[in-house]
């Protein structure tokens, strides 16, 4: 991973785990599903075939998994990460997160099949 600073590390779960569980404090997750959501960054930056990665890459490979675990905890990390500086922002990033849960519901409720009886 290279960092804002040019310095050259090595990914770390560990990281990612506690960068992630701030934005988690409150929030009905578990040491299981941030374990889990870093297993899937790790993976996902693996994917990409490079042999060192921006940090930057690292966080917005979070955001997705984040999004799917706990919203709130996404929008957290999302206002940190991606420099919210105003109500705006929140609202912009809440707007999308509606649109996306309100299609995700519409293209559920077109798959499921009928009760029988």
């Amino acid at each position: 991973m290279i960092k804002r600073s040019g310095v050259v590390e090595p990914f770390s779960r560990e990281k990612v785990v506690s960068g992630v569980r701030k934005a988690c404090q409150g929030r009905p997750v578990t040491d299981s599903d941030l374990a889990i959501l870093a297993q899937k960054v790790e993976e996902s930056i693996r994917q990409t075939g490079t042999s060192q990665i921006d940090a930057n890459e690292i966080g917005l490979a979070i955001l997705t998994p984040l999004r799917e675990l706990d919203e709130v905890a996404y929008l957290r990390f999302a206002s940190v990460y991606q420099g919210f500086d105003s109500l705006e922002d929140f609202e912009d990033a809440i707007t999308i997160l509606r649109d996306e849960r309100e299609t995700s519901d519409a293209a559920t409720e077109v798959t499921e099949e009928p009760a029988q009886a």
